[in-house]
């Protein structure tokens, strides 16, 4: 089974590079990017199911991804949400864990975000 992810970052050449990094984890497949929570959150309503994984970064342009990670719960309750973000410390951390993600991880934790996509595409969750 392939992981499909919907990718929500406002820099476009991070959606290049996790394409590509989303094709090296193997299983993996980049299916939407949003650039701004408004963007993500009408992609969520009009896919409900079409998603497996959301990557959510907290700083955009327009908006938050922690304003999205309540919407993804909502439009799919068993799809799972990371946050993957420059920006995250233990208090933030806490609050997107209380807001409903699945995981967090700092951007200089790319070794365990990719370990944890990994093993989500390996279980076929």
């Amino acid at each position: 089974m392939t992981l499909r992810v919907l990718l929500v970052d406002d820099l476009i050449s991070m959606h290049s590079l996790m394409r590509d990094l989303f094709a090296a984890v193997g299983g993996v497949q980049l299916v939407a990017t949003a650039s701004n929570e408004g963007e993500a959150k009408l992609w969520l309503e009009d896919h409900p199911a079409a998603w497996d994984v959301a990557v959510l970064d907290l700083v955009l342009q327009e908006g938050s991804g922690m304003g999205v990670i309540g919407p993804c719960k909502v439009h799919h309750p068993a799809g799972r949400v990371a946050v993957f973000s420059s920006y995250v410390t233990p208090v933030i951390r806490q609050h997107c864990i209380n807001l409903g993600a699945d995981a967090v991880f700092g951007k200089d934790e790319s070794a365990q975000f990719i370990t944890w996509l990994h093993g989500l595409a390996d279980s076929g969750s």
